[in-house]
Protein backbone atom coordinates (compact mmCIF):
# COMPACT_ATOMS: atom_id res chain seq x y z
CA UNK A 1 0.00 0.00 0.00
CA UNK A 2 1.08 3.68 -1.25
CA UNK A 3 -0.62 5.96 0.31
CA UNK A 4 -1.44 9.07 -1.82
CA UNK A 5 -0.57 11.78 -0.09
CA UNK A 6 3.49 12.50 1.44
CA UNK A 7 6.65 10.57 0.35
CA UNK A 8 7.68 7.84 2.62
CA UNK A 9 11.91 6.96 2.26
CA UNK A 10 13.19 4.18 4.25
CA UNK A 11 16.60 3.86 5.38
CA UNK A 12 18.33 0.17 6.00
CA UNK A 13 21.57 -1.55 6.24
CA UNK A 14 23.56 -3.01 8.59
CA UNK A 15 25.28 -1.96 11.78
CA UNK A 16 27.39 1.23 11.23
CA UNK A 17 26.23 1.88 8.02
CA UNK A 18 25.66 5.48 8.60
CA UNK A 19 22.13 5.60 8.75
CA UNK A 20 21.46 7.66 11.08
CA UNK A 21 23.24 10.18 9.45
CA UNK A 22 22.27 9.88 6.15
CA UNK A 23 18.80 10.01 7.13
CA UNK A 24 19.41 13.78 8.72
CA UNK A 25 20.98 14.81 5.98
CA UNK A 26 17.96 14.08 3.85
CA UNK A 27 15.85 15.57 6.19
CA UNK A 28 18.50 18.66 6.35
CA UNK A 29 18.42 18.79 2.72
CA UNK A 30 14.75 18.85 2.13
CA UNK A 31 14.05 21.29 4.91
CA UNK A 32 16.26 23.69 3.43
CA UNK A 33 13.79 23.39 0.09
CA UNK A 34 10.67 24.22 2.01
CA UNK A 35 10.01 20.58 2.58
CA UNK A 36 8.13 19.33 5.57
CA UNK A 37 10.22 16.22 6.57
CA UNK A 38 9.92 14.03 9.59
CA UNK A 39 12.82 12.06 10.80
CA UNK A 40 12.08 8.81 12.56
CA UNK A 41 13.34 5.37 13.30
CA UNK A 42 12.39 2.16 14.32
CA UNK A 43 12.41 0.76 17.06
CA UNK A 44 11.78 3.57 19.48
CA UNK A 45 10.15 6.34 18.53
CA UNK A 46 6.76 6.34 20.57
CA UNK A 47 6.59 5.96 24.29
CA UNK A 48 5.49 1.92 23.69
CA UNK A 49 8.14 1.44 21.24
CA UNK A 50 10.82 2.86 23.59
CA UNK A 51 9.64 -0.15 26.04
CA UNK A 52 9.71 -2.43 23.15
CA UNK A 53 13.35 -1.35 21.89
CA UNK A 54 15.34 -1.61 25.73
CA UNK A 55 13.71 -4.95 25.71
CA UNK A 56 15.12 -6.16 22.33
CA UNK A 57 18.26 -5.10 22.38
CA UNK A 58 19.60 -4.48 25.84
CA UNK A 59 21.87 -6.98 26.62
CA UNK A 60 20.53 -8.31 30.03
CA UNK A 61 17.83 -9.58 28.20
CA UNK A 62 19.43 -12.67 27.32
CA UNK A 63 18.02 -15.30 25.06
CA UNK A 64 14.12 -14.88 24.37
CA UNK A 65 12.77 -17.23 21.32
CA UNK A 66 13.23 -15.40 17.69
CA UNK A 67 9.30 -15.62 17.70
CA UNK A 68 8.91 -13.75 20.48
CA UNK A 69 11.31 -11.15 19.13
CA UNK A 70 9.35 -11.36 15.50
CA UNK A 71 6.11 -10.15 17.37
CA UNK A 72 7.92 -7.40 19.40
CA UNK A 73 9.49 -6.07 16.36
CA UNK A 74 6.33 -5.88 14.69
CA UNK A 75 4.63 -4.32 17.85
CA UNK A 76 6.84 -1.75 17.90
CA UNK A 77 6.11 -1.16 14.01
CA UNK A 78 2.98 -1.15 14.38
CA UNK A 79 2.49 1.52 16.90
CA UNK A 80 4.75 3.40 14.85
CA UNK A 81 3.08 3.44 11.64
CA UNK A 82 -0.40 4.10 13.71
CA UNK A 83 0.78 7.12 15.40
CA UNK A 84 3.56 8.78 13.46
CA UNK A 85 4.41 7.31 10.19
CA UNK A 86 0.05 7.48 8.74
CA UNK A 87 -0.51 10.90 10.74
CA UNK A 88 2.51 12.30 8.69
CA UNK A 89 1.91 11.12 5.09
CA UNK A 90 -1.57 12.46 5.07
CA UNK A 91 -0.26 15.83 6.57
CA UNK A 92 1.89 15.58 2.75
CA UNK A 93 4.90 15.19 4.80
CA UNK A 94 7.86 13.64 3.85
CA UNK A 95 8.50 10.88 6.21
CA UNK A 96 12.12 9.57 6.70
CA UNK A 97 12.61 6.70 8.57
CA UNK A 98 16.02 4.57 9.66
CA UNK A 99 14.94 0.61 9.57
CA UNK A 100 11.40 -0.71 8.70
CA UNK A 101 10.10 -3.35 7.66
CA UNK A 102 12.98 -4.87 5.67
CA UNK A 103 14.88 -4.77 9.10
CA UNK A 104 12.51 -7.32 10.02
CA UNK A 105 13.12 -9.47 7.40
CA UNK A 106 16.59 -9.01 6.78
CA UNK A 107 17.93 -9.47 10.84
CA UNK A 108 14.39 -11.65 11.96
CA UNK A 109 13.93 -13.99 8.50
CA UNK A 110 17.48 -14.20 7.68
CA UNK A 111 19.35 -13.78 10.53
CA UNK A 112 17.67 -15.68 12.73
CA UNK A 113 16.80 -18.14 10.22
CA UNK A 114 13.44 -18.12 10.77
CA UNK A 115 10.80 -18.70 7.48
CA UNK A 116 10.98 -14.97 6.19
CA UNK A 117 7.68 -15.81 4.27
CA UNK A 118 6.03 -16.00 7.56
CA UNK A 119 7.85 -13.37 9.00
CA UNK A 120 6.87 -11.13 6.37
CA UNK A 121 3.25 -11.60 6.93
CA UNK A 122 3.39 -10.60 10.15
CA UNK A 123 5.12 -7.45 9.29
CA UNK A 124 2.70 -6.43 6.88
CA UNK A 125 -0.10 -6.87 9.04
CA UNK A 126 1.61 -5.04 11.60
CA UNK A 127 2.43 -1.85 9.02
CA UNK A 128 -1.35 -2.14 7.31
CA UNK A 129 0.89 -3.24 4.49
CA UNK A 130 2.34 0.17 4.24
CA UNK A 131 5.52 0.35 2.14
CA UNK A 132 8.13 2.72 1.29
CA UNK A 133 8.05 4.88 -1.96
CA UNK A 134 12.16 4.48 -1.84
CA UNK A 135 14.16 2.51 0.46
CA UNK A 136 17.73 3.08 0.51
CA UNK A 137 20.18 0.04 1.25
CA UNK A 138 23.75 1.18 2.63
CA UNK A 139 25.77 -2.03 2.02
CA UNK A 140 28.64 -2.47 4.62
CA UNK A 141 30.80 -5.43 4.99
CA UNK A 142 29.78 -6.50 8.59
CA UNK A 143 33.33 -6.20 9.89
CA UNK A 144 33.73 -2.76 9.13
CA UNK A 145 30.87 -1.38 10.21
CA UNK A 146 31.29 -3.07 13.61
CA UNK A 147 34.59 -1.13 14.19
CA UNK A 148 32.42 2.41 14.45
CA UNK A 149 31.22 1.02 17.50
CA UNK A 150 33.23 0.84 21.07
CA UNK A 151 29.69 -1.05 22.69
CA UNK A 152 27.49 -3.46 20.81
CA UNK A 153 23.89 -3.97 21.80
CA UNK A 154 22.04 -7.42 21.75
CA UNK A 155 21.76 -7.53 18.10
CA UNK A 156 25.07 -6.22 17.22
CA UNK A 157 26.41 -8.78 19.28
CA UNK A 158 25.50 -11.89 16.99
CA UNK A 159 28.11 -13.80 15.28
CA UNK A 160 29.59 -12.66 12.28
CA UNK A 161 27.65 -15.10 10.55
CA UNK A 162 24.27 -13.49 11.33
CA UNK A 163 25.39 -10.22 10.40
CA UNK A 164 26.55 -11.85 6.93
CA UNK A 165 23.08 -13.51 5.91
CA UNK A 166 21.51 -10.49 7.36
CA UNK A 167 23.46 -8.43 4.72
CA UNK A 168 22.70 -10.59 1.94
CA UNK A 169 19.12 -10.36 2.74
CA UNK A 170 19.04 -6.78 2.33
CA UNK A 171 20.82 -6.31 -0.51
CA UNK A 172 18.70 -9.75 -2.24
CA UNK A 173 15.22 -7.42 -1.49
CA UNK A 174 17.45 -4.54 -3.36
CA UNK A 175 18.00 -6.70 -6.32
CA UNK A 176 14.46 -8.01 -6.47
CA UNK A 177 12.84 -4.70 -6.76
CA UNK A 178 15.12 -1.93 -8.15
CA UNK A 179 12.27 0.67 -9.03
CA UNK A 180 11.87 1.32 -5.36
CA UNK A 181 15.70 0.44 -3.69
CA UNK A 182 18.34 2.45 -4.33
CA UNK A 183 21.95 0.42 -2.51
CA UNK A 184 24.99 2.50 -2.33
CA UNK A 185 28.18 1.60 -1.04
CA UNK A 186 28.63 3.01 2.68
CA UNK A 187 32.24 3.26 2.29
CA UNK A 188 31.87 6.19 0.17
CA UNK A 189 32.19 9.82 1.40
CA UNK A 190 28.81 10.96 3.28
CA UNK A 191 28.64 14.20 0.97
CA UNK A 192 28.31 11.76 -2.14
CA UNK A 193 26.24 9.32 -0.67
CA UNK A 194 23.67 11.97 0.55
CA UNK A 195 23.73 13.64 -3.37
CA UNK A 196 23.09 10.27 -4.41
CA UNK A 197 20.19 9.88 -2.43
CA UNK A 198 18.56 13.13 -3.06
CA UNK A 199 18.67 12.77 -6.74
CA UNK A 200 16.40 9.66 -6.46
CA UNK A 201 14.59 11.19 -3.87
CA UNK A 202 13.49 14.04 -6.29
CA UNK A 203 11.51 13.10 -8.92
CA UNK A 204 8.92 11.86 -5.81
CA UNK A 205 8.40 15.70 -4.22
CA UNK A 206 6.10 16.30 -6.42
CA UNK A 207 3.51 14.54 -3.86
CA UNK A 208 4.36 16.07 -1.02
CA UNK A 209 3.82 19.77 0.55
CA UNK A 210 5.92 22.63 0.89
Amino acid sequence: MHTTTGVFVCFEGGEGAGKSTQAQALATSLGERGFQALLTFEPGDTPVGQEIRRIVLDPATGEISDRTEVLLYAADKAEHVDTVVLPALARGEVVITDRYVDSTLAYQGAGRTLAVAEVERVARWATHDLRPHLTVVLDVDPEHGFGRFAERDRIEGESAEFHHRVRAAFVAMAAADPDHYLVVDAGRSAAEIADDVLTRVEPLLGQARR
